[in-house]
């Protein structure tokens, strides 16, 4: 892109907090025209950037606007377009004289025709530009109007959205009725949740084609509006990850308890292990019950392996002052025992991991860890265990609110695993991540998920952090590996990948 893009570009801008930008943008001196103005030539700039020369184009370009401000963007763009030497044309959904505001001036700069959006006005684009609705939209799209946008999104042309794509809601990555499918999107001062979240980023173009623009609203004024919400990159979490020092002994990085699993998935608490010391932490010791001890202190070499046979032996284990990060939960069976042994490591006052067979131990009363520990707590379900966990939320309608809502009523750090994986705290603050790959989704990654945030907070790295920062270790891995990876494929790769 040669339009200037913008820093800070993990920072996440709900609707509400950019309509906040635009104003306080405006009392500071910016006008709204001049805003509109940017932003305009910033979508012809990308058009530019995409297509062909005037010359060169197999087409028109067509600009869908409608009757708010991003119509008007796109009344600006046409005209920058038709200015450097592009066929272009407008399709309005609404009459031009009920168009008020900025997107009224921009309609009057624009000295060719205006035509009304109707299934034959959209035939013969090379290029479609949607400047119908973005972020303000609060409602479905039916009816005629979105027989037209599932006609705009058959047709063969390079399909580019204004802002967020019509039909996005901009807060949740969910679809309201009908959305327009882009090839790219052109956003402006930051993105946007739904831009990130699936299915939103798909109809965005992907996160390789969204692209962020200074459209002139300074960024001093995010310290007024005051995000909690994050892309998952390193810029988010690196002031605290664990880089160590050149004198730093095994002792300074940190000690991990993993609780170990039982029969048929004894892998599970090796592959957490391994991955624990993968992500640096210094020292590793599984906890092993009586039964499963003899195998896994023979299959592993790089971790101490203890064995206990109550929970009176596993609180002696945790006695060890040297443990601060305790991780429960991989191959540890369903059931009281379990709860028991939670209970126990909360009392210690460590560090916690929570993970598979404790949250389904936990199943309906989730709001009983709230009070567990008084250390931190880490969450790690995928989508089964957190609507077992949590019944009264619904993150089929909407995954961001949800597990907010869970972190609240916990009073720990939620990662909700999945497409778009989300890491939630409870005082609101929350990372989308957009680099796991779908080849993840095999049996033991999220063993491997749950050890690499244990390795980090046993390093002493806050836990949102941790967890935002382990989800990111663990795409980055996933891309690595490449199609076909198996959970184990997962543990070499991540020393390659660290930050």
């Amino acid at each position: 892109m040669s339009v200037k893009t913008l820093n800070d570009k993990h920072i996440l801008l709900t609707p509400a907090e950019i309509r906040r930008a635009d104003s306080l943008a405006v009392s500071g001196g910016k006008t709204s025209i001049e805003l509109m103005e940017a932003a305009g030539r910033a979508v012809a700039e990308a058009v530019v950037d995409y297509v062909s020369t005037p010359q060169e184009l197999d087409g028109e370009i067509l600009v869908l606007c409608g009757p708010g401000n991003n119509g008007g963007d796109g009344f600006v763009a046409a005209r920058y377009l038709e200015e450097w030497g592009y066929a272009v044309r407008i399709a309005l959904f609404g009459e031009p004289s009920k168009l008020k505001g900025d997107a009224a001036k921009g309609a009057k700069k624009w000295l060719g025709p205006i035509g009304a959006l109707t299934p034959s006005a959209i035939k013969g684009a090379a290029v479609i530009i949607d400047g119908l609705f973005g972020v303000g939209l609060n409602k479905p799209i039916e009816g005629s109007l979105a027989e037209i946008i599932e006609a705009v999104n058959r047709e063969d042309a390079f399909r580019l959205a204004i802002d967020v794509p019509s039909g996005l809601d901009a807060a949740t990555g969910t679809i309201l009725g009908t959305c327009f499918s882009a090839d790219a999107t052109i956003t402006f001062f930051h993105k946007k949740p739904g831009q990130l979240l699936a299915p939103g980023r798909f109809y965005c173009g992907g996160v390789d084609h969204i692209h962020v623009v200074d459209i002139g609203i300074p960024a001093s004024i995010l310290s007024e509006i005051n995000p909690s919400h994050f892309s998952n990159e390193p810029a988010l979490w690196s002031h605290v990850y664990p880089f160590q020092g050149p004198e730093a002994h095994k002792y300074d990085r940190g000690h991990l308890l993993v609780l170990g699993g039982k029969e048929p998935t004894l892998g599970a608490s090796r592959l957490a292990s391994l991955a624990a010391l993968r992500v640096g932490a210094g020292l590793v010791t599984l906890a092993a019950p009586a039964e499963s001890y003899p195998v896994q202190a023979s299959a592993l070499t790089d971790v101490m392996v203890r064995r206990f046979d109550s929970a009176f032996g596993f609180v002696g284990i945790l006695a060890d002052p040297r443990i601060s990060t305790v991780l429960m939960g991989p191959g540890a069976g369903v059931g009281e025992k379990t709860v028991e042994l939670v209970q126990q490591a909360g009392v210690k006052k460590c560090n916690m991991v929570l993970d598979a067979d404790v949250l389904a131990s936990f199943r309906g009363r989730a709001a009983q860890l709230k009070s567990i520990a008084d250390g931190e707590v880490v969450l790690t379900p995928h989508e089964g265990e957190f609507l077992k966990l949590f019944p009264a939320l619904n993150i089929i309608e909407n995954r961001l609110v949800s597990v907010q809502k869970a972190a609240k009523l916990t009073n720990s750090i939620v990662v909700l695993k999945g497409v778009s994986t989300l890491v939630a705290a409870p005082d609101g603050r929350t990372s989308i991540a957009t680099n796991g790959p779908s080849w993840l989704a095999v049996g033991g990654t999220g063993d491997v998920l749950a050890g690499i945030i244990g390795g980090l907070m046993a390093q002493g790295m806050p836990a949102f952090e941790a967890a935002s920062a382990a989800v990111w270790v663990h795409g980055e891995a996933g891309m690595k590996a490449g199609r076909g990876l198996i959970a184990s494929d997962l543990l070499g790769i991540i020393p390659s990948v660290l930050p």
